[in-house]
Formats: structure tokens, C-alpha cells, sequence
């Protein structure tokens, strides 16, 4: 039986050992969000927003960019205009593994960055495909496709 059967844990951020705020869920990350308390900032490239989906709202400051997955050289000053209104942080991406990492650029920058759980399209299920386990997409939250 889990633990968190009631759905409390998603309500509340997840704290983590060393580099960043913490973890936090799908549903958590949009209620700060409409509350005003966070910037959603989406690290995924333009060509995964752009084929895959968006969230219609969320800064696009890519973690790292075409051509060669290089490190996009402007997501520092990116990062910085998202959270230049003292608001807390929350990244997003494909799986919550660039999210993570970004969360941690943010934080040595002196920003609240917090990493969202699953990402955008959720954990791999048994046949390795994703958008079928959590994510932001399977929670029903907000997103567009073009």
C-alpha cells in the first residue's frame, strides 16, 4: 500500500541533498504558478516545445540547444530575467533530468530553483515509451501543441 495514497506528498516539495531547492510535483509546480509564487521555465529545446508541446505561459530558456546538445550559452541571463521578480523558480523539461540541472545553474546563481518530478512527458513505462506515467502532460495540466 503507498504511503502517500491521500496524494499529500504532491502538495508539498520534496527537499533534496545539495544543489538546489528541491523536487516538486506537476501539480504543485502549476499551483505556485497561478498563485503567483513561481516562474515556470521550460529548459526543453525549441524543437522539443515545438513538436512535442508547450505550456502556453512558461519562459523558454533552453538548457541546451540544436545543433549537438551544446550548452546554450545565454541560459544564464536567460534564467536571471525569469526570476529578475524575486519569485521562485520552477523547471521543466522532457524527463526532470535537464530540469535538474538547471535547477542547479539557477541556484548558483543566487535564484529559488526547484526541479519538477517526471518532467513534461512523464517516466518511461515497460516498453520505454513515455507520456503514459505522470508527467505534466498525463496530469492534466495546461499544454498546447502547434
Amino acid at each position: 500500500m503507498r504511503h502517500d495514497l491521500d496524494g499529500a506528498l504532491l502538495w508539498q516539495p520534496r527537499p533534496v541533498l545539495a544543489g538546489y531547492a528541491g523536487d516538486v510535483s506537476p501539480q504543485l509546480a502549476w499551483r505556485w504558478v497561478q498563485d503567483g509564487e513561481a516562474v515556470l521555465v521550460d529548459v526543453r529545446t525549441d524543437a522539443e516545445r515545438e513538436w512535442v508541446g508547450f505550456v502556453p505561459g512558461a519562459v523558454a530558456v533552453a538548457w541546451k540547444q540544436w545543433p549537438g546538445m551544446t550548452m546554450n550559452p545565454v541560459f544564464d541571463d536567460g534564467v536571471r530575467q525569469a526570476g529578475a521578480s524575486g519569485k521562485k523558480l520552477v523547471m521543466l523539461c522532457r524527463s526532470g533530468v535537464r530540469s535538474i540541472a538547471a535547477a542547479k545553474r539557477a541556484t548558483e546563481l543566487g535564484l529559488e530553483a526547484y526541479n519538477i518530478l517526471e518532467g513534461f512527458e512523464g517516466d518511461p513505462d515497460s516498453q520505454a515509451q513515455r507520456g503514459r506515467r505522470g508527467g505534466w502532460k498525463l496530469s492534466g495540466l495546461p499544454w498546447r501543441q502547434n
